[in-house]
């Protein structure tokens, strides 16, 4: 079992801490990778993300020993078998930890500027990290929460050796992990994308998951509601970046001799637009496109949700999987929305919807920046997958098991740059609490990577 990335792993970790149904859980992750994974988990629960940093405290002559470890807060936790075995006095212990303290005030203050940490008194509190290889740290985080006031812990992992998570069931009353595998070696060969997390990326996700749960916090030291953070300015694509005024209009393309009414969304300064493709039995006011359309215009990308057939077609079923058709007009709408706006263009495609965005994109003289599938038909586009040349990401639900199969399948015929990514625990409507969310957190992640600079300068 490996994991795609850090946001990959915390959409399947947070699958499984939900089935815990905690009560007024807040959710810390331990930075700075643990946070992507701890923002997922944090989402899917409605719950409070915050950091909980950590500083081993090492013997002078043996850093890797460590004597101790200390929390925000002035918490200290001392292993006094250690200290009398280094014969550590007072003096030493104490250079020891002012260096330790500075290192994690400077730390904490970075990724909170002046907003207090969280209350955790009483509070079920869930650790992640995005892996442990000997648990020293995860402990210590788990001693630290119980001393700010944590009436119960629950440690969540991606991945750990056995003998990591046997130890750390006496640290937590819970802990979730993904996968332990009998060889361990080391976390990052469990990732595919393992690269560093930066404080800027940190500072993001915990400023946008404040956003989203209401912009309060309570303070640990006086319970006070704490101020909305301000976003970073730093380069991660997950988090949601200030849009100016958005350009909102309905609109009527004359395809193959037939008006198709559309609603074109343009944020100030979109780098490009995202056209929805729905699938049988919807249209452009299908309520779970228009809210991912939403997250994305949040995100600052444009968005065009059009009918692909008039309702006097949509009556002829034989229409409603006319996966060529569909792909048609499809294109010839892309080549109306180019000409009017001179904007990159991407496609969002669910359940046969998906098939025909893969068609058009197949085209020789298509120009598609990226594709999204949500609960697709990929394998209706047939031979057509493997001249897809647009990065293309597969979202699926983990108990939309045929179409997951079809998906699979599919995703070995394309010769593109592609992604299979699993919603766990979610029916091909992805009705269940979070899973619409974690979709549209998906798709926002893979379309602003692509719509970006940087790739268009590497000609995806």
């Amino acid at each position: 079992m490996r994991f795609a990335d850090r946001t990959t792993a915390g959409i399947q970790l947070a699958g499984e801490v939900a089935r815990l149904r905690l009560d007024d859980p807040v959710v810390l992750g331990l930075p700075r990778g643990g946070i992507p994974v701890a923002y997922q988990v944090a989402r899917v629960l409605g719950a409070p993300l915050d950091v909980i940093a950590v500083r081993k405290l090492g013997v002078p002559s043996r850093p890797e020993l460590g004597f101790g470890a200390i929390g925000e807060g002035g918490v200290r936790i001392l292993n006094d078998d250690v200290v009398r075995a280094a014969r550590l006095g007072p003096r030493e212990r104490a250079a020891v930890e002012l260096t330790e303290r500075t290192a994690l005030d400077g730390r904490l203050r970075a990724y909170r500027a002046e907003r207090p940490p969280t209350a955790l008194t009483g509070r079920t509190v869930v650790i992640v990290d995005d892996g442990i290889a000997t648990g020293s740290t995860a402990s210590a985080a788990c001693q630290v929460a119980r001393a700010r006031g944590a009436a119960q812990v629950v440690l969540a992992i991606p991945v750990a050796p056995p003998g990591a998570v046997a130890e750390l069931s006496g640290e937590a009353d819970e802990v979730v992990c993904l996968y332990s595998p009998d060889y361990f070696g080391s976390v990052g060969q469990w990732y595919t994308d393992f690269s560093q997390t930066s404080d800027a990326e940190v500072i993001e996700l915990l400023n946008d998951r404040l956003a989203a749960s209401g912009g309060a916090t309570k303070s640990a030291r006086d319970g006070t509601e704490g101020t909305e953070g301000t976003r970073s300015g730093g380069g991660r694509t997950d988090a949601v970046p200030p849009v100016g005024p958005a350009l909102e209009r309905e609109v009527e393309m004359t395809v193959d001799g037939r008006g198709l009414p559309g609603n074109l969304t343009l944020p100030d300064g979109a780098p490009g637009v995202v056209v929805f493709a729905h699938g049988s039995g919807s249209s452009r006011h299908s309520p779970r496109n228009r809210s991912v359309a939403a997250r994305l215009n949040r995100a600052g990308l444009g968005t065009l949700l059009f009918d692909l057939l008039t309702p006097e077609e949509e009556r002829d079923r034989a229409n409603v999987f006319d996966i060529p058709l569909l792909a048609r007009r499809l294109t010839l709408v892309t080549a109306w929305l180019e000409a009017e706006h001179a904007l990159p263009v991407c496609y969002f495609g669910a359940s046969t919807g998906a098939a025909a965005a893969l068609l058009s994109a197949a085209e020789p003289h298509a120009d598609i920046k990226a594709v999204v599938c949500r609960g697709g038909r990929p394998d209706l586009a047939a031979e057509a997958l493997a001249d897809v040349r647009a990065p293309t990401l597969l979202i699926v639900g983990g108990a939309d098991t045929q179409v997951l199969d079809l998906n699979r399948r599919a995703a070995e015929r394309m010769r593109c740059e592609h992604r299979l990514d699993v919603v766990p625990g979610a029916t091909h409507l992805f009705e269940e609490p979070g899973a619409l969310e974690a979709v549209a957190d998906l798709a926002r992640e893979w379309l602003t990577e692509h719509l970006s600079p940087s790739a268009q300068r590497a000609g995806h």
